[in-house]
């Protein structure tokens, strides 16, 4: 068994880290987007508030549209199901406590899986190739036949 050189395996964690950092980073740009979002609905459908010794020169507030969809319930799901993304992916991340050593033997480790799992896949690939072979030569026995037969039919024939 083998194992890669340190800096290779740093790469490896390097580059999980940085697709979990990624993801991360694309969540909360998400959940700001939700709470933009959330507002401008707020903004856009909320009655207007009277504020003393503030008044419209027109003394009518326009109207507003009601909304179509509950828009609440909407953005509070969006909202909370961001929410869990997110700490789902903070979970994820390598904690503090994780030192090299740890992460090196679960590097290992799955690199051991991974030769197990490239062994399993030559084995298969050889038996598939295997297979192939015989089944390329029982279709050319099955052409040999059917030539043979037909040489036999057009012999019969002429006679």
């Amino acid at each position: 068994m083998s194992f890669q050189p340190i800096s290779v395996c740093s790469q490896k964690l390097g580059a999980t880290m940085a697709d979990r950092l990624t993801q991360l980073q694309d969540a909360v740009n998400q959940q700001a987007e939700n709470f933009c979002n959330s507002a401008g609905v707020l903004q856009q459908f909320a009655t207007s508030s009277q504020f003393p010794g503030f008044e419209r020169p027109a003394g009518k507030a326009p109207p507003v549209p009601e909304p179509n969809e509950d828009y609440a319930a909407l953005f509070s799901k969006l909202i909370a199901r961001t929410a869990k993304d997110i700490d789902v992916l903070i979970d994820s991340l390598p904690s503090e406590e994780s030192s090299q050593e740890l992460q090196l033997a679960s590097l290992q480790r799955l690199e051991a899986e991974n030769q197990e799992s490239a062994s399993t896949l030559e084995d298969v690939v050889k038996r598939g190739e295997e297979l192939l072979q015989n089944i390329q030569q029982a279709l050319q026995d099955i052409a040999q036949a059917q030539l043979k037969s037909q040489e036999l039919e057009s012999s019969m024939a002429d006679t």
